[in-house]
């Protein structure tokens, strides 16, 4: 990796924005970050635009970036269009640098948006079922069910209004872990109620009430053994992200000590595994790669943000960037490692259980909470000395695991 810097960051509150559409969110957080950077958007030399759900929702097809961007005075400069899932934005990302380490552009701006609330509730959910194969379908479903045989979900844990396809996908992989490891409901719930109450913290956040681990067991059930606390929200959002390579840090005088060095950047997609060779799940390669990447191992990072659209997920994530070992995630998260304050923060920022997930907004959202903390900005939530972030993003089902994961390790300056 050559030095490549996040030099501006922009985000808007993640929430229910039904006034505001893609282009004003767009706006909103494009604006801040290059306001962040103190950067002319005359600099930036290619833009790379992450969005999942605006056709289904709205129609339009084809061209969103140039739709959100041109307005934006960012005309004639490469705009690219990203869709990759729930890891749209880390995808945009990872172009973005990789365009400028093959000396493409010294400057390229990564953003992600998504606006998933409507006044129409059932099409809020349709618009996840196409991020996994529509031919296999039921094949799929069926398989990631089938991982959780052997645990008999209670009565009535079952909601019976919509809700994601993908929260059954999680309700798989925890009756897998409650079968094969021993998990419980309620490590998933001291997950849960941790992230709430980081959110506290944040103003951008959209919950912002604190929980305990029996208010989240108490809370209503989505599919044993997730209640609604423990799952993400449909969220509406916007996250940018500039970067740049050293020679246009001195060129445009972007401050040195607000720079973030991208260690790693690490795509990958999924593998034909067998359900329990967890050796080589798709976050596993990813993160190996990255470490491989930094010169670096799982005990140099000091804060994480990774991909909770369930508790569950933060559970296996922690375990697959190598924090704890494989079965121990629930203990781990028990004893108060994962909390501020602990050997490895996670999700300080709320995670997207309650933050929220805007799936074409979130990787970028994840980078910008990294980046306010290794440049110490996050104040009540701040990982005191955080000079090594790791950040992990998933997206889309394949057999039994992610489609796509995005792995990046980030320094502070001088780090």
């Amino acid at each position: 990796m050559q030095d490549i810097y996040i030099v501006g960051v922009g985000m808007t509150h993640f929430g229910r924005h039904l006034d505001l559409s893609e282009k004003q969110l767009t706006a909103q957080s494009v604006e801040e970050a290059l306001r962040d950077a103190a950067c002319d958007r005359m600099a930036i030399g290619a833009a790379f635009f992450g969005n999942c759900g605006q056709g289904y929702m709205r129609g339009q097809h084809m061209i969103r970036g140039q739709v959100a961007l041109l307005p934006l005075g960012l005309q004639g400069i490469p705009i690219m269009n990203v869709e990759n899932a729930c890891a749209t934005a880390s995808t945009a990302f990872h172009m973005a640098v990789n365009y400028v380490c093959a000396g493409n552009a010294d400057v390229a701006l990564a953003v992600g948006t998504e606006k998933m609330y409507s006044t129409d509730r059932e099409k809020m959910f349709g618009v996840f079922d196409s991020a996994w194969d529509m031919e296999r379908v039921e094949e799929t479903r069926n398989g990631l069910m089938a991982m959780g045989q052997g645990v008999e979900p209670p009565v009535g844990s079952t909601s019976q209004k919509p809700y994601s396809p993908f929260m059954d996908v999680y309700a798989g992989f925890a009756r897998r872990y409650i079968s094969r490891f021993g998990i419980t409901q309620r490590q998933l719930a001291v997950i849960a109620a941790k992230n709430h109450t980081h959110s506290v913290d944040n103003p951008r956040a959209q919950f912002r009430m604190a929980m305990t681990a029996d208010d989240v067991m108490a809370a209503p059930p989505i599919t044993f053994p997730l209640t609604i606390a423990m799952c993400s929200p449909i969220s509406d959002g916007s996250a940018a992200a500039i970067v740049c390579n050293a020679a246009a840090l001195a060129r445009y005088g972007f401050d040195r000590r607000r720079a973030v060095r991208v260690l790693a950047s690490v795509m990958r997609s999924a593998s034909a595994r067998e359900v329990d060779d967890l050796d080589h799940h798709i976050t596993r390669m990813a993160a190996n790669s990255a470490y491989e990447q930094a010169a670096l191992g799982p005990k140099d990072i000091d804060v994480a943000e990774v991909h909770d659209a369930t508790a569950m997920g933060e559970l296996m994530q922690t375990e697959m960037l190598g924090f704890c070992g494989v079965g121990e995630g629930g203990v781990f998260a028990e004893s108060g490692a994962t909390r501020l304050g602990g050997s490895i923060p996670v999700n300080p920022s709320g995670g997207l259980e309650s933050k929220g997930h805007p799936i074409g907004a979130t990787g970028l959202g994840q980078i910008f909470e990294l980046t306010g903390q290794l440049r110490g900005e996050c104040g009540a939530r701040q990982v005191q000395g955080a000079r090594i972030a790791m950040q992990e993003n998933g997206g889309g089902i394949w057999g039994i695991e992610e489609s796509s994961a995005h792995v990046g390790i980030y320094a502070a300056a001088g780090a």
